[in-house]
């Protein structure tokens, strides 16, 4: 990584973990070991956009999932995500996501998050991980659901996706409760796949009954109860997503669920989970118990 996109980076890191605090561009210079002129041009250069607005931006999407995650007080919000007044909070929310704080809280809609893409050196030749990892194999069963999904055309893997769909569905999909904690992107098997559409998707599940809004160009289908193998990997840095992704995958390849008298099920959908470093990537390959 190149000495700016490695200043860009370290002041990413030092927004998200002082997200709750007053962030100057002081600060963020100090992190990034630059000027603060030179650092707020060079963060415009790699991220598009000012240091503040990216601030003010992350601030209000994180206080759109408290508000629709907690019982919290519109003014503890704002003071919290340091705003100062909650007039000036109510205007910034209105203006990123078209609806007042309180209307959201008290029946949450599906807005588009602010997701900002991390600057990761691709270019690294050493990674950290070490030659033997272990990942972990358990059985889950997930029961009966629907799913709010974005189709493609073409993709079949994350980066088709983005490139065909766009990154930023993920930010849409997180601003929507999900009985999983977390958006889920999805194989989908034929049987779930339309003449014209891809196999790879990203959605949300949702309970069964969801009556909630579907936001335009995106649909819901029903999943069934079923069983899985969870994969999870060991922790890793997050420029080492694509090798702990790898590792995972070649760990599916060689298991044989037999051993414990499973099949894998081509009738419902293979999960990948967000690669958060902190806890290892993980994946969910549908299963069948073996009749005889």
């Amino acid at each position: 990584m190149d000495e700016q996109k490695k200043a860009v980076r370290l002041m990413q890191d030092y927004i998200n973990e002082h997200i709750y605090e007053d962030i100057s561009i002081e600060d963020l210079a100090k992190a990034a070991s630059f000027s603060p002129w030179y650092s707020r041009k060079l963060f415009i250069k790699h991220l598009g956009m000012t240091p503040a607005v990216y601030v003010r931006r992350l601030k209000l999407s994180k206080s759109a999932l408290r508000l629709r995650d907690e019982d919290c007080q519109i003014l503890d919000i704002a003071m919290e995500m340091g705003f100062g007044s909650v007039d000036g909070y109510q205007r910034a929310f209105r203006r990123e996501f078209g609806c007042n704080p309180k209307e959201f809280s008290t029946s949450p809609i599906p807005v588009w998050l602010f997701t900002p893409n991390l600057i990761i050196d691709k270019e690294r030749k050493v990674s950290n991980m070490s030659e033997i990892r272990n990942v972990f194999i358990q059985v889950i069963k997930k029961p009966e659901r629907k799913v709010i999904i974005k189709r493609g055309i073409k993709a079949d893997e994350y980066f088709s996706y983005c490139n065909e769909v766009g990154c930023d569905v993920w930010g849409l999909l997180k601003s929507i409760k999900s009985i999983s904690g977390e958006p889920v992107c999805l194989w989908l098997p034929k049987d779930m796949r339309k003449p014209v559409t891809n196999e790879y998707v990203q959605g949300v599940e949702v309970e069964p009954d969801y009556d909630g809004i579907v936001p335009e160009g995106f649909e819901i289908i029903d999943l069934p109860s079923a069983e899985f193998l969870l994969f999870r990997g060991e922790p890793f840095d997050q420029e080492d997503f694509e090798r702990a992704i790898t590792e995972i995958w070649d760990a599916e390849k060689k298991y044989d669920p037999a051993f414990i008298g499973y099949e894998w099920d081509d009738r419902n959908p293979r999960i990948q989970l967000e690669p958060i470093g902190e806890r290892g990537y993980i994946e969910l390959v549908p299963v069948k118990k073996v009749t005889a």
